[in-house]
This record gives C-alpha cells, structure tokens and sequence, in this order.
C-alpha cells in the first residue's frame, strides 16, 4: 500500500509514509471487509459512512504539513483510522463525530490501541469545539458547499484547514491557510468525493442526499 499507492502518487512526506506503514488500517473496518482492508477505494464503516482510501487521507494530512506539537480539530471522525494517524503526528486530537453508534464504537478501538492523545465527542461537527480553540491544523472529512463559519473562525493564526468544498456530486479539496494577520488563502489540491457534512453549516438531513 504505501509504496505502490502512497508513495507511488506523490506522497513524500517521510514521517506521513512511516506512520502509514506502522497503523494496522484493518484494525478499523469490519472483520468482513478485512480482505480489502489496504486496497486503493474507500470501504464502508456503516450508517451511510466510509473510511476514505488511503491516498486521499495521506494526502490530506501531507497537506497540513503537521508539527509533533500541533493541536488538530478532525471533522468526521468515522472509522478513526485517520484519527490514529493524526495521533501518530501531532501533539493532541479533537475529533467530532456525529452519529453516535460510530464515535462510541470508534473510540473503544482507539482506545484498545494504546492511544491516549485523543478526545472524541458526539456532536455537530460544523461547530466545531470552541471550548479548546484555537487550532494550529484542522481536517473535515465530509464535503460542504463552504468553509463552515466556526471552523475557520477557530483555526489559528498561521493554521491550516484542509477539507472537500463543491455540490454533493464531486467536490475539491481545498487548502485554506490563515497567515499571521488573520488572512485566508485558499488552494485548490484536486478533485474528490466525499460524503456530505450534515450539521447547522453544512448539509441538512433533507437535502444531503441531493445534487443542489
């Protein structure tokens, strides 16, 4: 996985391809789909939700360029696979995720793993968790129409928020840095499908499933 699909696409990143190779990625998906569990496509985690392919969650967090003493917001903590990678790179994980059966479920595994840098609640992750802002990176693995308005408020200044922006359809994903004044810029990295962000500044439940 690492060399052929990491690695192999422009993954360059020494510490993201090391840790890539350490985090057992079958340990987060049902003993069902384990066969597939290191194939290049996203695996379905239940209730509408996937675990995102590799390549696309290590180009994510090549992005953000993380710092071992960072403070990272995670948006959809899903499957928590990606939530074990950041543990692996940064300093502490805030992580939300909304559907109660899968945080609970996902923090267990976690848990069971030896993490301990980790803090998951259930909750409107288009909030955001004001209570622990600012961030230094923040990473939404669902897609919106825009940027929610708390997250970009409680990145920091000189942070980086990595996160798919577009239609239900397909999306981009988008580097939105803030420099030290506060400034926003935004890149576009490449295209992509997520599953929508439902919550006050995303999606709503009636509309998530439609191309709007």
């Amino acid at each position: 996985m690492v060399k052929e699909q990491l690695s192999g696409r422009g993954i360059r990143s020494k510490d993201v391809l090391d840790v890539f190779s350490r985090v057992p990625r079958h340990k987060f998906i049902d003993p069902s789909l384990q066969k597939d569990a290191y194939g290049d496509f996203p695996l379905s985690i239940g209730k509408g939700q996937t675990i995102s392919q590799p390549y696309m969650v290590a180009l994510m967090v090549q992005a953000m360029e993380l710092a071992k003493e960072d403070k990272i917001l995670e948006i959809g903590t899903g499957s928590g696979y990606e939530t074990a990678v950041l543990a692996e790179l940064a300093g502490q994980i805030f992580s939300i995720e909304r559907i109660r059966e899968i945080g609970l479920k996902t923090q267990e595994v976690l848990k069971d793993l030896g993490y301990r840098n980790i803090e998951i609640k259930i909750d409107d992750g288009t909030l955001g968790w004001e209570v622990h802002a600012p961030f230094d990176k923040i990473i939404v693995t669902a897609s919106s129409q825009g940027v929610p308005g708390p997250l970009l408020e409680q990145l920091s200044n000189n942070g980086k928020m990595v996160m798919p922006v577009g239609p239900r359809a397909a999306q981009r994903l988008m580097l939105i840095e803030k420099d030290s004044q506060g400034r926003v810029l935004e890149k576009d990295v490449c295209g992509c499908v997520f599953v929508p962000l439902i919550g006050k500044h995303g999606w709503s439940e009636n509309n998530a499933g439609k191309n709007i």
